[in-house]
């Protein structure tokens, strides 16, 4: 009698987990009405193209666990896609967003619904256009709730989204096109911005200025997110320290540090602590600029001002941010981070490899086109500015998508060739590189990478100084993976393999590839689609730093991708 009573109790417990597991599965809805409206920043007025009329958009929160359901219609007279920047779309690659890619764009006057589930991730991503330059203005935050209602740190007293940004007073597509045209980069913006407005430091800005009211001896998490386009950005708050305890959705070792790096694309949750003397201080960012041989960049400093206690102030505290080239403080933010091991949804690294591939990353030059009329290439109207990955510059379709075609198997869309090496060997970091012609040619074409359903995948990205190095943020749809090295000068598949974290190395999904070095990865290919692979400086995969990783099926229908939604936008 005492077992059944035990058996029923147990039942009766493991039903209640099972329907209070159901019922905290909701189902979120927005409606994104992207359009054109009339915005006055810097003293100009100026359209911008935004979602429901805001800069940034609507922040998105959800619980782990949730399906969001998103209804985009296309107000404005440009194509567009949204991204759902980190979201590992499990067996949803429909709904990734990258166009030519997953989709072909929503044309103007055309809605779409986007509709996934948010499965083992918590923590900090954003959503963005995806075509473009249009996520110069069309950005916001998505915020993953735990399911337990619990973080692995004590619970702030509040949280809030930073999102950090760049402005131009002019039209981004029509700054696009003439940068096309020319076979150049676009013009450097003219300010950044914190939660979209950039602060005291610009002209007809004070009054707009964002603010943040604390209250004394509290802690707050705030949600910090680089939406900048081509800047990675340094941050800081003046007399204040910072506690990290998450980076691109994914928990962290506690790591204490009073400046934050963030390249474009990533996220870090940090804990503030306001343990100050009560009185206003500036919250600040201004880029951090790793490229050698570069035009000079925009090196204006955006602010806040975070304010204790509803109290007046008259003059914020400034911090001491870095100098723009202070690549050994980047350097050391970006490896003093390792994850939480056994946290929530954390994986232990892949020590058995399927696929090893050495990439090396960075620009090159093409051919300008019938006219001659480039500008990107001194002295020489024949070049346009490229770039490549092993030697390839890549070249979006026009028509299907590229997970179209794989899915209906169209021939003729891209080939299955990208390289696991580097076609031409060189010592990759030598500075006397900007000066071969030889290295700085790559051809346009659709090259992908294909493996199979559950290989376990290693990439080293190697930075090249073939028209200089820098630093860049490289992307992966579809997956976080584990961060396993970084560092300097050629990579030494001997050496530095020794160095390599295998037990519980940061988990991103967007790393920064040091400049003149390199940065390892590795992930396991669980996910089947076709993800894009990119800088994510949006100057660098418009001029073509990009693959495709396509991720075969699974023997199992549970590790198949779906036949697509009858309403994907055709091209």
């Amino acid at each position: 009698m005492v077992r059944q009573e035990v058996a029923l109790l147990l039942a009766s417990a493991f039903a209640l987990v099972i329907m209070s597991s159901m019922a905290s599965a909701a189902v979120v809805e927005h409606t994104f009405n992207v359009e054109n409206v009339m915005v006055r920043k810097l003293c100009y007025k100026r359209v911008i193209t935004a979602v429901n009329g805001a800069l940034p958009g609507p922040t998105i929160q959800v619980t782990e666990g949730d399906t969001l359901v998103v209804h985009v219609f296309n107000k404005s007279p440009y194509n567009v896609t949204i991204h759902w920047h980190g979201v590992f779309q499990l067996l949803s690659g429909w709904a990734d967003g990258p166009s030519y890619i997953t989709q072909c764009p929503i044309r103007p006057g055309h809605s779409y619904t986007y509709k996934f589930t948010i499965t083992n991730q918590e923590g900090t991503l954003w959503w963005h256009a995806h075509v473009s330059l249009l996520r110069a203005t069309v950005y916001g935050a998505l915020v993953i709730l735990p399911k337990s209602g619990h973080y692995p740190f004590p619970m702030p007293h509040k949280q809030f989204p930073i999102i950090l940004g760049e402005w131009w007073n002019g039209n981004v597509i029509d700054i696009q096109n003439q940068a096309q045209q020319l076979g150049t980069a676009p013009n450097n913006s003219n300010a950044f911005t914190i939660n979209g407005r950039p602060g005291d430091l610009y002209p007809c800005s004070k009054k707009h200025t964002y603010k943040l009211k604390v209250v004394h001896g509290k802690t707050y998490m705030l949600r910090i997110i680089n939406a900048a386009l081509n800047s990675q950005l340094f941050f800081k708050i003046a007399k204040h320290k910072f506690t990290v305890v998450a980076v691109d959705a994914s928990y962290t070792d506690p790591y204490v540090t009073d400046v934050v790096l963030l390249a474009p694309g990533q996220t870090a949750d940090v804990l503030l602590i306001t343990d100050q003397i009560p009185r206003a201080y500036y919250m600040a960012a201004r880029p951090y600029v790793s490229a050698q041989n570069a035009p000079p960049s925009d090196n204006t400093t955006t602010t806040g001002i975070l304010i204790y206690d509803k109290l007046p102030y008259t003059s914020p505290v400034m911090p001491r941010l870095p100098a723009l080239n202070d690549t050994p403080t980047a350097y050391k933010f970006s490896t003093s981070l390792t994850s939480l091991a056994w946290s929530p949804n954390w994986k232990p690294v892949p020590t058995k490899l399927d696929e090893e591939m050495l990439v090396t990353i960075g620009l090159s030059v093409s051919p300008c086109g019938p006219t001659n009329a480039c500008t990107g290439v001194p002295n020489n109207p024949a070049l346009r500015l490229s770039a490549t990955m092993n030697n390839a510059s890549f070249l979006l379709p026009k028509s299907p998508s590229i997970l179209q075609a794989h899915f209906f198997n169209v021939k003729g869309i891209y080939t299955p060739d990208f390289p696991d090496q580097p076609p031409l060997k060189f010592n990759y970091t030598n500075p006397a590189n900007v000066n071969s012609r030889a290295l700085s040619f790559a051809l346009q074409n659709t090259r992908v990478k294909q493996v199979k359903y559950n290989a376990t995948v290693e990439i080293v990205f190697q930075d090249t100084t073939v028209l200089g190095a820098e630093n860049h943020p490289m992307h992966l749809h579809g997956y976080d993976f584990h961060v396993v090295g970084q560092g300097f000068g050629n990579f030494d598949p001997v050496e530095d393999r020794k160095k390599f974290n295998l037990f519980n190395p940061v988990i991103r999904n967007t790393v920064g590839v040091p400049a003149g070095g390199w940065a390892a990865i590795r992930f396991q290919a669980n996910n089947p689609g076709a993800w894009i692979l990119h800088c994510h400086l949006d100057a660098h995969l418009t001029f073509g730093l990009a693959t495709v990783i396509i991720v075969e099926n699974g023997p199992t229908p549970s590790s198949m991708l779906p036949p697509p939604p009858p309403d994907l936008p055709q091209c």
